[in-house]
């Protein structure tokens, strides 16, 4: 009699590339692909973003990992940013040709030894520090210094551009970096396990999700989104232009994921945030008018194939609409996941288990 196939010998599809292989046990966020709902540590996104500081969030994401100093993060994160200053030199040091994401690589990497609990906080308040020095570095202006009595939804803008920010754009700003907080395995957040899982320093599993989180196919997707939307220019051409792209087989940024099957509960939570910014800027108006004719054309187009709005296209309305620059839109995201990454990475060592999946063999046979 043959033995009916057990699911749990079956090899996975190595050209799946691992979709469906469960590699970690976590508590910190699940992502429900079929029904649009994202959970973050027991609450629904919904629910956090709009409602709390991004202090508020990670704090509620730590809650269960103990780290040092999380109780009073935003004095936390004021003290780690006026630390992280110190290492500024090295971004304006650096050959010109660097990008800002290389340059926040560079300034992380100089930081000193981070392999406590406690230094999550020092890393995850680091980053917006490197993100504005290295913006103004490469741009040949002077790096400002932190204000550490800010918030870190606050600062950051004024340190990118010396004004003290309008309430609204923090606003907007905290509803977005909540919103990034953490997203299940994604590509960078399993890299950050794996090097943890070695018992390698914090930083350097940070450093490696960055690295993850610089390929085009993970992190590239916002900037372009603003071309698209700059390439139609009026809400008339959008039929027409999107029309042609799909004749043309091009992919249209900002829709469909990798892992929804429906609508990214992301892309609502941050159009929603539009609302507080006003209704009259016409880029949003446009970018609404886009949204509804290419989600017409893709149900026409592929009608077998669910491709809804993701997070990628409000992400980049909504910043551009506070005035982030789209070269830096890698790098903030980079900025707002660090605290995701240091949590997966601290919950990856509690398990004392280094991540060691096999391959299948392909090549010759031995000689």
């Amino acid at each position: 009699m043959t033995e009916a196939p057990n699911p749990a010998r079956m090899t996975p599809d190595p050209t799946a590339g691992l979709e469906g292989v469960v590699a970690a046990t976590t508590r910190l966020s699940h992502v429900d692909g079929q029904n649009g709902v994202l959970i973050l540590r027991g609450k629904r996104l919904e629910d956090l973003a709009g409602t709390i500081s991004f202090e508020g969030a990670v704090r509620h994401l730590w809650q269960d990992l103990e780290i040092a100093g999380s109780d009073s993060l935003p004095a936390g994160f004021g003290q780690a940013r006026i630390a992280a200053f110190q290492v500024v030199p090295l971004l304006e040091q650096a050959p010109p040709g660097l990008s800002v994401f290389e340059r926040m690589q560079l300034g992380l990497a100089a930081l000193p030894e981070t392999n406590r609990p406690g230094d999550a906080a020092t890393i995850t308040g680091a980053l917006p520090v490197l993100l504005a020095a290295a913006h103004r570095c490469a741009a040949g202006l002077p790096p400002l210094a932190p204000d550490s009595t800010l918030d870190t939804a606050t600062d950051p803008l004024r340190m990118l551009t010396g004004v003290r920010p309008p309430q609204s754009h923090v606003e907007a700003l905290n509803r977005y970096l909540v919103t990034i907080l953490d997203h299940g395995l994604n590509a960078s957040t399993f890299t950050a396990r794996v090097i943890a899982s070695t018992q390698a320093d914090l930083k350097q599993a940070v450093l490696g999700a960055m690295g993850a989180l610089s390929g085009p196919l993970h992190g590239g997707a916002p900037g372009p989104v603003l071309d698209m939307i700059d390439a139609i220019g009026h809400p008339d051409n959008a039929t027409g232009w999107i029309g042609g792209a799909l004749a043309r087989k091009e992919r249209l940024m900002g829709f469909g994921h990798r892992i929804y099957r429906t609508r990214d509960p992301r892309a609502d939570v941050l159009k929603a945030g539009l609302k507080t910014l006003g209704a009259d800027n016409p880029k949003v108006q446009l970018a609404e008018r886009i949204e509804t004719a290419a989600l017409a054309a893709l149900r026409t187009a592929k009608p077998d194939r669910p491709l809804e709005t993701n997070v990628e296209f409000y992400t980049a309305v909504l910043l551009d609409a506070i005035g982030i620059d789209r070269s830096l839109f890698t790098p903030l995201f980079a900025a707002g996941r660090t605290a995701g990454w240091c949590a997966h990475a601290l919950e990856q060592q509690r398990t004392g288990k280094l991540i060691r999946p096999s391959s299948r063999y392909v090549g010759p046979p031995a000689a």
